[in-house]
Order: structure tokens, then sequence, then C-alpha cells
């Protein structure tokens, strides 16, 4: 399968400098758009197209907080199921928001990385987003990575796949297979896990978003339909966040005591 490729080194992997400072990387599980609509007496689209103002919503809030990476779940490699007029409303918001959005996002110095697979993807869709990857590559203010026709079984199984045809190239002995090789074969292999992941709408599950990575990361499931997220929302969830004592599975300084 074709994927998107354009994930390259930015800065060192890591965890989130410490509580005081924030989470380094958050993610985002952009949930709610139809039930928004549904409590309102309005078609699904609009909830969509409302969710589209939230995500513009919650970059600038992203900029304005200093977070230098944010990842958002757009589209879901299982989202294919959905009525064909749904989907092409998604792909056609898809295309709207990069035309409309890119000049203002490369002036504010975002850098848009795009992760999932690129087949079925609309051949002027994949177009878009290539041009805005590659427009916005030298930027770093804030790299936003689009999880878009994205499944995490689907990458780490492709992961899994590369590093089996390195040792049947004579490249790689099977020994040299470990949690980091395999981390580092992934779409997102050269960013820092997410210190923080968000999902709105009330849901308590991950729907195949970023299994391997969030391993550690701190999970905060808000009520929020996501069509209402905003700055005050993403800050509020910032404070749970701050208020956690991530071990990685150690022990506190208090239980050690």
């Amino acid at each position: 399968m074709k994927v998107f490729d354009n994930v390259t080194k930015n800065s060192e992997p890591g965890e989130a400098e410490g509580r005081k400072t924030g989470p380094r990387h958050v993610a985002i599980i952009m949930d709610g758009n139809g039930r928004w609509a549904k409590s309102r007496g309005l078609p699904r689209t609009v909830g969509h197209r409302q969710g589209v103002e939230a995500v513009r919503r919650t970059v600038r809030a992203a900029i304005e907080l200093s977070i230098p990476y944010l990842t958002i779940y757009s589209f879901s490699s299982e989202n294919w199921s959905r009525p064909a007029d749904e989907i092409s409303d998604l792909m056609g918001l898809m295309k709207r928001f990069i035309r409309r959005d890119l000049a203002e996002l490369h002036q504010e110095g975002v850098r848009i990385r795009i992760i999932g697979e690129r087949d079925l993807v609309d051949p002027e869709l994949l177009s878009l987003i290539d041009e805005a990857v590659e427009i916005t590559r030298g930027n770093d203010k804030l790299n936003l990575i689009i999880a878009f026709n994205y499944g995490a079984r689907t990458e780490i199984a492709k992961a899994a796949r590369k590093l089996a045809e390195q040792v049947a190239e004579g490249l790689l002995d099977p020994s040299e297979i470990t949690p980091e090789t395999l981390g580092a074969a992934l779409d997102t292999g050269e960013l820092p896990d997410p210190d923080l992941l968000i999902r709105t709408s009330g849901e308590m599950r991950l729907s195949n978003f970023l299994l391997w990575q969030t391993a550690y990361t701190e999970f905060v499931f808000l009520d929020t339909f996501w069509p209402d997220f905003d700055k005050s929302t993403l800050e509020a969830a910032i404070a749970q966040y701050l208020g956690r004592e991530r071990r990685f599975g150690g022990l506190t300084k208090r239980s050690s005591a």
C-alpha cells in the first residue's frame, strides 16, 4: 500500500519536559460532530463543518500555548464504511481546509505532516496534501500532524512487514528487532510520542488511533462535542494533565520514600 511518507526528523523524540512546562505533544480524537448536529436538529454535514472551525481554533490555541506537536485524527481507515455522501462531504471539507488555510498556516510557521495510507484517496486531494506538506516543510513553530485515512493496526503491521523484509534481505538480524526499531518503522517514527491524548464527546476508547505511541500517554476524556472545543477546553485538559505524575512504570518519590 502507498503511504504518506513525509514525516521526517524535526527534533529529538522524547517525553514532556515536566509538569510545569505542559505537554510537548497533544493528540486529539475529534469526536461528536454528528451528535452535536443532531442535538440541534441539524444535518450531520453542519456538524462536520463546525468541526473544521474547531480545528482552526485548536491550531491557533496550540500556537498560543507553545505546544510543539499537535496530532488530530481527521479520518480513520474505518470511516470508509460511512455513507458515500458523508464521505464525499468529509473529503470536500479537507480540500477546502487546505485551500483556505494553507497560506495562513504557512505564515504562522505551522508545518503540516500527514500520517496514514494514500490508497483510495482522491488524486486531487492527494495533490493538495502533497503541496501543503512541501510548502510548509521548513516551518518549526507547530508540527500539525493530520492522521488521515489512518489506522494504527495497519500502521503496526506495515512496520512489522518492513522489518521482516529487511531481515529477508539480510539487512537486519531478527535479534536486532526491538521496541525501538519497530517504533522507528512507524509513520511517526521520528516524532515524540504524545504526552496527552484528548477525546471529546464522552467516548472512552482509542478507536485504532496511535495504539503503539500512547503506551504511556495521559488520557483525558471530555463530554464536550468536538464542534464546541476551544482554547479554554484545551487548557482545561492540560490542567488535568498537569495534575498527574507520570511514572513510566517506575515509582513516585512519595511511594519510594
